[in-house]
């Protein structure tokens, strides 16, 4: 199917190579089309503006920085209508070492601020308790690790679990929670990260349900 993979960092650039081994079409937006492909050392995907990027397929990646991807994909509502958002971020605030800072919407999540401000695109979270490696590779682990899927409409989180699928996730390693409510839950898990680090280093990780 066409995937639009909204950021070309290490999330995006690591999702966007996996889909497209998959036979995906892919196309990458960027906040600048001609500095992005120059950039790009992947595989062989469409560079376009992040509005066209949308527009061009009916499931959307975000793999922007959380904290900003609110407002940005806002900008977005008109060619986000209709569409399945996947959105794999954290929204936290920022810190001088870079590590996560505390949660940018506590008592929420930024989940459910796209869903209510983007009232016509269905929001699926999912992907955001675990490194960026693990995402298309959740086998590399020593132990089996659990990928969460929040959203209000069930069509969508079956489209997502059919990407998870292909991003090598066998069926028992899904765990749906629900609506996307539940999505304060994982999105809040992001808060660990620094004092794994500190225990274990930087090193591949995710979290699981055993």
């Amino acid at each position: 199917m066409n995937i639009s993979i909204l950021g070309a960092g290490r999330v995006g650039a690591t999702l966007a190579a996996a889909l497209a081994a998959k036979g995906h079409a892919i196309t990458i937006g960027h906040r600048d089309p001609a500095a992005g492909a120059s950039q790009w050392k992947g595989p062989s995907v469409r560079h376009a503006s992040l509005a066209d990027a949308v527009a061009a397929s009916p499931l959307v990646i975000n793999a922007t920085p959380g904290d900003t991807a609110l407002p940005m994909l806002q900008a977005l509502q008109t060619p986000l209508q209709g569409k399945v958002l996947l959105d794999v971020s954290n929204a936290t605030e920022r810190t001088a070492n870079g590590m996560p800072g505390g949660l940018l919407y506590p008592n929420s999540s930024l989940a459910e601020h796209l869903q209510a401000a983007l009232p016509q695109t269905r929001v699926v979270k999912s992907l955001n308790t675990m490194i960026f490696t693990v995402m298309a590779a959740p086998q590399s682990l020593s132990s089996s690790p659990t990928v969460f899927v929040s959203g209000d409409d069930a069509d969508a989180k079956s489209q997502v679990k059919a990407l998870l699928a292909d991003l090598g996730w066998p069926a028992g390693q899904v765990l749906d929670l629900g609506g996307i409510q539940s999505a304060r839950a994982t999105e809040a898990m992001i808060l660990m990260v620094p004092y794994l680090i500190a225990a274990r280093g930087f090193k591949p990780f995710a979290l699981t349900v055993a």
